[in-house]
Parts: C-alpha cells; sequence; structure tokens
C-alpha cells in the first residue's frame, strides 16, 4: 500500500461573502494549495470534491467539471455529498486512490456558499440532510436535533449549560490566532450563558455561524514526492467512515454517537495507534454538545467526562490535549462542504509548525481530524502524523 503525503493545504478566509460565487471560493482555495505544494499543473490526475447544497444555493448541480476548471486544472472531477461530512467523504476517496496506486497526485476539497440565502432558508436547506419523512416533516431543525442530544447527555451522565459555554468560550478564544477564522472576538462565560436560546438548552454561542468558504489539500504518493524532492512532513497514516441511522428516534441512545466511534476504531486500527497516542485534535463542534459527543466516541474521554474537559483546562489551547486550536466550526465557521478538508488544512498546519496556534502544539506528532454528517449519522475520521 502507497503512503499518503500531504504536500499543500490552501483556505479561503472563512466568512460571510454573498457577494463572490462558490466556483470564486473554491478556485482560491485551490489555487493557494497548488502553490503551496509546488506541483506542476500537468501532474494532478483527479479531483475529489465536496459540496452539500449547491443546487439549493446556486442552482448548480454538476459542480465537478465547474470547480476542475476553477482549480485551472484539467482532469476528472467528482463531487460528493454526505451533508456536513462531504469534504471529509471526497478526502477519504482520495486518500483510498492514491494508496491503491491509481493516482499519485489529486487534489481534495470542498465548498459552500450559504450567506446569499437568508438565515431561515438556510436553516431549511440545511435541514435536508434530516430524515425527511419522519423528522423534518414533523418539524425538526438541527438545533433542535443538537438539543434533543444535549438533554439526552445532561440526564445520562450529567453537566449543564455552563460546562458547554466553556467550550464556546475555548473555541472562541483559539480563533483569535487564526487568521481565516470568521470570528475573532473572546467572549466570556456569562457572555454564552446569556446569549438568546435558540434551542433549550443551547444558546446562540453554542451554535455554529452560517459560513461562506472553501479549503483544498493537495494529496502525493511518498514516491511521488520523494522522486520530485517535495517538502512533506505530514502523512494520512490512518482513514476511517462510520455511519448510523439518520433519524434520532431509531438510535437507541442520543448521547452516544457510535458512527463516529466506528469511524475513530478503524482510523486508529488504520495508523496502528491508539487514542492515548493523540497529541492534537479538530472536531465538528457544530454545536458545543457535538465536541463532548466527539471527544468521547474518539476515545479521548470515557463517556460522561468529556463534558467539563474545556472547563478543567484540559482541552484549551495550554491544556494536555488542546481541541480545535483552529476555533473549530464554533468559531472557524462552518461551510459545510468545505469543513471537512478545512480540518485537515488546519492539522496539517498545526504540524508543519506554520498555524497561528502551533506554538501550543510545539511538539505533536500525531492529529485526529472528525467530521461529521446530520446528527452524526456519517462520520469521517483521519489520522495525522509529521516527520519530526
Amino acid at each position: 500500500m502507497t503512503d499518503v503525503r500531504i504536500a499543500g493545504v490552501g483556505l479561503t478566509k472563512f466568512g460571510s461573502h454573498p457577494e463572490r460565487t462558490g466556483r470564486d471560493l473554491f478556485a482560491e482555495a485551490a489555487l493557494a494549495a497548488r502553490e503551496d505544494a509546488g506541483v506542476s499543473r500537468d501532474d494532478y490526475e483527479e479531483i475529489f470534491y465536496g459540496n452539500f447544497m449547491g443546487e439549493l444555493a446556486e442552482k448548480q448541480g454538476h459542480q465537478g467539471p465547474v470547480m476542475a476548471e476553477a482549480a485551472g486544472l484539467d482532469c476528472p472531477a467528482t463531487r460528493y455529498e454526505q451533508a456536513c461530512a462531504s469534504a471529509g467523504v471526497a478526502f477519504r476517496q482520495a486518500v483510498a486512490a492514491i494508496r491503491s496506486g491509481a493516482a499519485d497526485v489529486v487534489l481534495a476539497g470542498g465548498m459552500e456558499r450559504m450567506n446569499n440565502l437568508g438565515t431561515a432558508e438556510v436553516t431549511q436547506s440545511l435541514a435536508i440532510a434530516a430524515d425527511e419523512l419522519f423528522e423534518v416533516r414533523a418539524g425538526v431543525t438541527f438545533p433542535g436535533a443538537y438539543a434533543l442530544m444535549a438533554r439526552a447527555y445532561f440526564d445520562a451522565f450529567g453537566g449543564d449549560s455552563e460546562d458547554l459555554a466553556h467550550i464556546a468560550v475555548k473555541n472562541h478564544a483559539n480563533a483569535m490566532h487564526n487568521d481565516y477564522a470568521q470570528f475573532h472576538r473572546e467572549i466570556t462565560v456569562d457572555d454564552a450563558l446569556e446569549s438568546p436560546v435558540v434551542a433549550d438548552p443551547l444558546t446562540l454561542y453554542d451554535a455554529c455561524p452560517i459560513t461562506d468558504g472553501a479549503s483544498a489539500v493537495v494529496l502525493v504518493s511518498d514516491d511521488y514526492a520523494e522522486r520530485r524532492g517535495l517538502d512533506a512532513p505530514v502523512s494520512v497514516t490512518g482513514s476511517g467512515q462510520g455511519g448510523d441511522k439518520a433519524a434520532l428516534q431509531d438510535r437507541p441512545h442520543l448521547a452516544r454517537t457510535p458512527a463516529a466511534t466506528k469511524a475513530a476504531d478503524a482510523a486508529y486500527a488504520d495508523a496502528g495507534i491508539g487514542p492515548d497516542d493523540v497529541d492534537v485534535a479538530e472536531v465538528h463542534d457544530c454545536f458545543t454538545i457535538a465536541e463532548v459527543l466527539a471527544l468521547e466516541s474518539l476515545g479521548l474521554y470515557d463517556h460522561g467526562e468529556g463534558v467539563g474537559a474545556a472547563a478543567r483546562g484540559e482541552t484549551t489551547r495550554d491544556g494536555d490535549l488542546p481541541v480545535n486550536l483552529s476555533g473549530g466550526l464554533k468559531a472557524k465557521g462552518h461551510p459545510v462542504g468545505a469543513t471537512g478538508t478545512a480540518q485537515i488544512v488546519e492539522m496539517t498546519k498545526l504540524l508543519r509548525g506554520d498555524h497561528g496556534n502551533s506554538d501550543a502544539v510545539p511538539d505533536a506528532r500525531v492529529g485526529v481530524t472528525h467530521n461529521a454528517g446530520g446528527t452524526v449519522a456519517s462520520a469521517v475520521v483521519h489520522v495525522l502524523e509529521v516527520d519530526r
């Protein structure tokens, strides 16, 4: 099996860009990744691209060839849709292509444009990632769904809204050092607790924002990197994917996310490591409770222990296991179709030492990324390791 190296990464600034088109956003990220990689244009063999709601936001399907042209590449391009895990799944397929020997150089990435729609229309559009027959028709939206999961967690394991507020505070603080983050504003626990209720017990500061943005990653085989003398110290050593019932009412436990556990177990086994080997993590905190569920599904905390990790200082910038040094979806932003590869970009920079928060993890060798779709009916986990 061929080893996979990350040769280049690129991001747009996340935020509100209603005046820009999706192809414009992806072009910026892809060209940045290509420049970072220094790979000849003619060597790219395939594009793996994630997008969730392009038909709704831009009335644009068949986005693969559109984005290939935007990226300045002449090669086959395939779009992947797995709700908020779209780019994570695209990245996983890109890794598989290189590992199998089918390609030596590929581009993986994703894009979402959302702010050209109103808040109500975005909420309705995102809801199609839930079960239309049994959830959407009943009025379920994702703030409501994650509020149900938060209440189930509190009932099963304890914890409270103040614990979740500490997660929001942590991630806003981390985003201050990330030039690409949507929010550069620190908040307090009181700010979070006193913000408007979105879906009890979740408040405004428990939720990620509506975000436009794109991300891209250049992947190459180890042999190609060696032949071309590329500076590509970060490798993808583990990849895993898991699934679950789409509708919450069909699951035996609302306070656990077994899809992510399956993905993590597979990724760890693939990399030949365990949770204790992880130095830093980027997880899918679309809501603060989602960070808790992610930490426990990744095996980084036992069930019931993850909720207090931020309050105890364990997952903060100066903690033993920094989580979401990018600011997470909570403060960095969440352009849903781009998030999976955006996490890879952030982790690559953290491990290479050129991220705004790299000084928090100067000796980190192993990073893990966790990307989820819907209420974690889909999950993708990757393990990245850096040569030290």
